[in-house]
């Protein structure tokens, strides 16, 4: 969700960390907002963000994400983002890297060089706050509505599905409509995509 400095090891290799999420679709969007702020959650102001997903090449949809990176250009506020993620437990508990990049389009370029192909562009408005330990995203999603992301970066080989446990309780005790999902974000515009068609 966030840039953020990753600590090297002494034999200058990048520490991998682990972002660990739980997705909802948001039935009743008032009524989200208002149990956030019954409990003195503070949204920050809407960002736009403008994703592109790429895959390797070689994966299709319907296969699965284990073990397999996967890449995203992402442009927010005039500043551009790469982020790998490599799913690890399931499709939302990922081994990640991110860093800022000066150029997107070179970016897309290279990205493509390196054996990645483009799948869908994403893109969203976002709002953000956070909770103790977790980050929280309400995501106004182009194409197929509102989203709640409940997030927590953990040490790798910490176990994704306990602290995904941890963060649905947080979300099952706002006790208002919502509908988990265990597919990203691109899945879900790809599968609307697709039923339109």
């Amino acid at each position: 969700m966030t840039t953020f400095d990753a600590p090297v090891a002494a034999d200058s290799t990048v520490m991998a960390v682990c972002e660990v999420e739980v997705k909802y679709r948001v039935v009743d969007l008032p009524a989200l907002e208002m149990a956030l702020a019954a409990r003195g959650v503070v949204l920050s102001a809407p960002v736009v963000q403008d994703d592109q997903a790429y895959a390797r090449v070689g994966w299709e949809y319907g296969h699965s994400k284990i073990g397999v990176p996967f890449a995203r250009l992402r442009t927010q506020r005039g500043r551009h983002l790469l982020t790998v993620k490599t799913p690890v437990a399931n499709e939302q508990s990922c081994v990640e890297h991110e860093t800022e990049v000066a150029d997107r389009d070179q970016m897309h370029a290279a990205i493509q060089q390196l054996g990645f192909y483009p799948t869908v562009r994403i893109r969203k408005t976002r709002r953000t706050a956070a909770v103790g330990r977790m980050s929280l995203c309400l995501d106004e999603v182009d194409g197929i509505g509102s989203f709640l992301e409940i997030e927590r970066i953990v040490a790798a080989g910490e176990a994704g599905e306990e602290v995904q446990a941890d963060l649905h309780r947080f979300a099952v005790a706002l006790e208002v409509p919502l509908e988990r999902t265990s597919d990203t974000y691109d899945s879900l515009i790809r599968a609307a995509q697709t039923a339109r068609v």
